[in-house]
C-alpha cells in the first residue's frame, strides 16, 4: 500500500471506519506512525491490538483491511482491476475448472448466460458482515485456491458456488430462484452449511456429509472390514462414531475355547492407529468416537482408555469414548444398587438374544430390563457384580481428566426414534447429535466367477450418514426470516443426499433409505444477549421451548412440502410420521399442529430424520456468532489455533449485552443449561451436542447430580464435560 497524499489517506481511513464504533483518530495516528510503506498486514495487526471489551468494532477494521488485500490478490491472479473487488464470475469458474479445482459439472449444468445472470446476485457489501476471525477462518480454510494456494475465489463467490452446486439437479425452470434463495441465506450469514459442504461444494473431490456411524459385528471379518471402511471415510474428511457393544469381552470363548478372547480394547487401539495414520485430507487426524454399553464386561477397561496414567498398552489417547446408559443403570446409581457385567457373546449363546437389541419402551419398564434381569437371575451366565455408583465414579473421573466419555441415554433415544419399525439406535456419532437406525453389514459368501474373478457378497446394514446445516439464531431470529430461511435450508440439505459422492455403498444406500438431515442452530447465547434474557432464568427456558417448537414446525412443514413435490423417503410407511405417533408423543395438540399432522399422513414427509444441533465451532466463528447452544467462554478472550492467536469479543458486545455475556460458561449454573436443553430437546427429533462446563474442583456429588438431572429431564445425550484448572470467578452453584 502506497499512500501519496494526506487527503487520500484520510479518505481511505474514513472508508475503513465508516459505521463502526471506533476511535478514528487513534487509527489515523497508527497509520501515520506506520508510514507510507506500511503493508496491510502491519495495519491489521495494529487494528487487532485495539480490540477489547470497550472497542470490539476494531475487528471489523481489521476485516476490511484483510478484504482489501484479498481483492488485490484475486484481481492479480485472475487479471482484473482490484477496484472492481469482484471480477468475472464465469471466468473464475472456467479458470478453476481448467485447473482441476472446480468440478466440470458446474459448466455442464449451467450455461454461460445462466452463470452471468447468477453473477448479478453477488453483493460485495455483504463481505462487510464478517469480523476478522470469521473472514480469516473462511479464507484460510475454505475459499478455493489453485494448487499453489494462490487466492482466486472470494467470499461471495464461495456462497454462490455452494448454492449452485446444491441446486444443480433442480428443475431448470425453478433453479435460478432456488440458487438465489440459497445465496441470500448464506451471504447474509443467516445460516451455515456443514464444514465438508463448505469446503467441497463445487470442487472435484471430497464428500459433503459431516460424519458417519458404523456398527461392528462380533466377527473378525466385520472388525477388519469396519476398520477399512472407517479409514476410507476418514480419508475423505468424515468423523465417525463406532458401536462396538456386540464384540465379545476379554476372556470370552472363541470357537468354543474358553478364555481366548482379548476383548474390545485391542480392536479400539487398532482404530486409534487408524485415526492417527489416515488423516482428514492432510489437515488433521481422523476423528473417531467409540461407544460401549455400560453392562459390557470390558466397560471398566474401556472407561480407563483416555486416562493419563496406568499401563500405556491399555490406553488409546487419540479416539473419543461414549458410554451407552439404560434407565435401569441410572436408577441403580440413584439407589446405590448393584450392577452386573456380561459378555455379549455368552448372552447370545446361552440366552438366545442380545441385550443391546432391546430397550425399555416405557420409563420404568420394558423389554430391555426384563432381559437384563433374566440374565442376572440365570445361573448359566458368567457375570460380575459391581456397585453401580463405582462405574459412575469411573465415568466422572475420566470426564474430568479427558472430557469423555460422552453420555448416550439409550432408552430415551429409542423411545423417541422416528423409525422404530426399521430398527434400533445403538449409539450416537462423534459429536453426539445424531441418532438414527443402525445395523452391521453382514458378510454372506465369497464366489468365484467363470473368468476367475472373486466376488464377495454382503447384506448391507444401516450405516448412518449425517447431513448438517445450522441456523444463525443471532441474525435470523432478530431479522424475522425463519420461515423463508428454513424453506430453502431444508431443500439444500435434501439435495446433499442426491448429489453427494460417498466412498461406501452402504452409506449411499442408508442415505437414500432414510434421507436423513440434521437442521441445527447456533448463536443461542448471542440471541439471549440481544433479547436481554438472562441464561439462568425461567424466561430463557420458556424461550428455548417456544423457539425450538417453531423451528420444528417449520422444518417438518417444509419437508412435508418437499415430499408432495418429490416423494417421501422409502421407509416412510409404518414410521411415526405416517402413523401420527410423532405428533401425539410430543404432545402437539394445537390446530396448527393437527393440520400439519394430517398433511404429513396424506402427503408423506421427505426426510426420515430432520433436526440435530451440532457443535458449530468453526462455522459459528465464520458467521460471527456464538457456538451451538453453548455460552461464551468469556466476553473477551483470545481465540488460539495452531496458526493464530486473535483477540475476540462476544458478538454485539456493548453496555446492553455485557451483563448477559458476563455470566460465561464456567460461571453459569449448569442446572439451568440442562433445563434449557431439556426444553429444546422436546422438539429436536435427533439430539444435541450439549457440553457441561465445570471447574476441575467440582465435587463429585454435584457432577453426579448434573448427570442425573440430564437423564431425568429427558436429554438423549451429553457431549464433553469441559473442566478448567483455573479459579472460576463467582462459581457459587458448584459449591452447593
Amino acid at each position: 500500500m502506497t499512500l501519496t497524499t494526506v487527503d487520500k489517506q484520510t479518505q481511505w481511513i474514513d472508508q475503513l471506519t465508516e459505521g463502526l464504533n471506533v476511535n478514528r483518530e487513534i487509527f489515523q495516528e497508527k497509520v501515520y506512525q506506520a508510514g507510507s510503506t506500511a503493508n496491510k498486514d502491519q495495519l491489521i495487526k495494529r487494528a487487532l491490538e485495539n480490540i477489547d471489551e470497550v472497542s470490539p468494532d476494531w475487528t471489523f477494521v481489521a476485516s476490511r483491511l484483510y478484504l482489501q488485500r484479498l481483492y488485490e490478490q484475486a484481481a492479480a491472479n485472475r487479471g482484473y482491476d482490484a477496484d472492481e473487488r469482484y471480477g468475472s464470475f464465469y471466468e473464475l469458474i472456467r479458470m478453476l475448472t481448467e485447473k482441476g479445482i472446480y468440478t466440470e459439472r458446474l459448466l455442464q449444468t449451467y450455461t454461460k448466460d445462466e452463470i452471468d445472470a447468477l453473477a448479478e446476485l453477488i453483493e460485495p457489501e455483504r463481505d462487510l458482515l464478517f469480523n476478522y476471525l470469521g473472514l480469516y477462518t473462511l479464507t484460510t480454510r475454505y475459499l478455493a485456491t489453485d494448487h499453489d494456494q494462490n487466492t482466486f475465489e472470494l467470499p461471495q463467490e464461495r456462497w454462490l458456488i455452494i448454492a449452485m452446486h446444491l441446486m444443480q439437479q433442480e428443475n431448470p425452470a425453478n433453479r435460478r430462484h432456488y440458487v438465489a434463495e440459497a445465496y441470500w441465506a448464506l451471504s447474509n450469514l443467516y445460516m451455515t452449511v456443514a464444514t465438508p459442504t463448505l469446503t467441497n461444494a463445487g470442487k472435484t473431490h471430497g464428500q459433503l456429509s459431516s460424519c458417519f456411524i458404523d456398527t461392528v459385528d462380533d466377527s473378525l471379518q466385520s472388525i477388519y472390514e469396519s476398520n477399512t471402511d472407517i479409514a476410507k471415510l476418514s480419508k475423505n474428511g468424515g468423523g465417525i462414531g463406532v458401536y462396538m457393544g456386540k464384540i465379545r469381552s476379554r476372556g470370552s470363548s472363541i470357537k468354543g475355547y474358553k478364555g481366548m478372547s482379548s476383548g474390545v480394547v485391542p480392536w479400539i487401539k487398532q482404530l486409534n492407529n487408524t485415526a492417527v495414520s489416515v488423516d482428514q485430507l492432510g489437515t488433521r487426524k481422523g476423528a473417531i468416537a467409540i461407544y460401549l454399553d455400560v453392562w459390557h464386561a470390558d466397560i471398566e477397561a474401556f472407561l480407563d482408555l483416555k486416562l493419563n496414567n496406568g499401563d500405556e498398552r491399555l490406553r488409546a489417547h487419540d479416539i473419543f469414548t461414549g458410554v451407552n446408559l439404560p434407565d435401569y443403570f441410572m436408577e441403580q446409581v440413584e439407589k446405590r444398587g448393584d450392577w452386573y457385567l456380561f459378555d455379549p457373546h455368552e448372552v447370545r449363546e446361552v440366552m438366545g438374544y442380545s441385550l443391546e437389541d432391546a430397550y425399555d419402551e416405557e420409563k420404568g419398564s420394558g423389554s430391555w430390563r426384563s432381559r437384563y434381569l433374566e440374565c442376572v437371575a440365570s445361573d448359566k451366565l458368567t457375570k460380575r457384580t459391581v456397585p453401580a455408583i463405582d462405574i459412575m465414579k469411573r465415568i466422572m473421573k475420566s470426564q474430568l481428566e479427558s472430557g469423555t466419555p460422552f453420555m448416550f441415554y439409550r432408552d430415551e433415544v429409542n423411545r423417541q426414534n422416528n423409525n422404530p419399525h426399521e430398527g434400533m439406535i445403538y449409539c450416537s456419532n462423534l459429536c453426539t447429535e445424531i441418532t438414527q437406525n443402525q445395523s452391521p453389514t453382514e458378510f454372506l459368501e465369497e464366489l468365484t466367477e467363470a473368468d476367475g474373478t472373486i466376488v464377495k457378497k454382503y447384506k448391507p446394514g444401516d450405516y448412518v450418514v449425517c447431513n448438517l446445516s445450522s441456523i444463525n439464531l443471532g441474525r435470523a431470529v432478530p431479522d424475522r426470516v425463519l420461515e423463508r430461511l428454513i424453506s430453502i435450508q431444508v431443500r439444500m440439505l435434501d439435495n446433499v443426499i442426491d448429489i453427494n459422492t460417498l466412498p461406501l455403498r452402504q452409506t449411499q444406500m442408508t442415505n437414500q433409505k432414510y434421507r436423513a438431515i440434521g437442521l441445527g442452530t447456533f448463536g443461542w447465547h448471542h440471541l439471549l444477549a440481544q433479547e436481554n434474557v438472562s441464561w439462568e432464568s425461567d424466561e430463557a427456558v420458556e424461550y428455548a421451548d417456544k423457539l425450538y417448537e417453531k423451528i420444528a414446525y417449520l422444518t417438518i412443514k417444509t419437508s412435508m412440502g418437499l415430499s408432495e413435490e418429490k416423494g417421501s423417503y422409502p421407509a416412510f410407511a409404518g414410521s411415526k410420521w405416517q402413523t401420527g405417533r410423532y405428533f401425539t408423543d410430543k404432545g402437539y395438540t394445537s390446530d396448527e399442529w393437527a393440520e400439519l399432522q394430517q398433511d404429513v399422513a396424506k402427503h408423506g414427509i421427505r426426510n426420515g430424520y430432520l433436526m440435530a444441533v451440532a457443535p458449530n465451532s468453526s462455522t459459528s466463528m465464520i458467521a460471527g456468532s456464538t457456538a451451538s447452544i453453548d455460552p461464551v467462554f468469556k466476553p473477551f478472550y483470545f481465540e488460539e489455533k495452531k496458526d493464530f492467536k486473535i483477540a475476540f469479543t462476544a458478538p454485539d458486545l456493548d453496555h446492553n449485552t455485557y451483563d448477559i455475556y458476563r455470566r460465561s460458561a464456567y460461571i453459569l449454573d449448569q442446572r439451568w443449561s440442562v433445563r434449557q436443553n431439556a426444553a429444546r430437546q422436546k422438539h429436536i427429533d435427533q439430539s444435541i451436542s450439549f457440553n457441561i462446563y465445570v471447574p476441575n474442583t467440582i465435587k463429585a456429588s454435584v457432577l453426579l447430580d448434573l448427570h442425573l438431572q440430564a437423564w431425568r429431564e429427558g436429554l438423549k445425550t451429553t457431549y464433553y464435560v469441559r473442566s478448567t484448572a483455573n479459579d472460576v470467578e463467582e462459581c457459587e452453584w458448584c459449591e452447593s
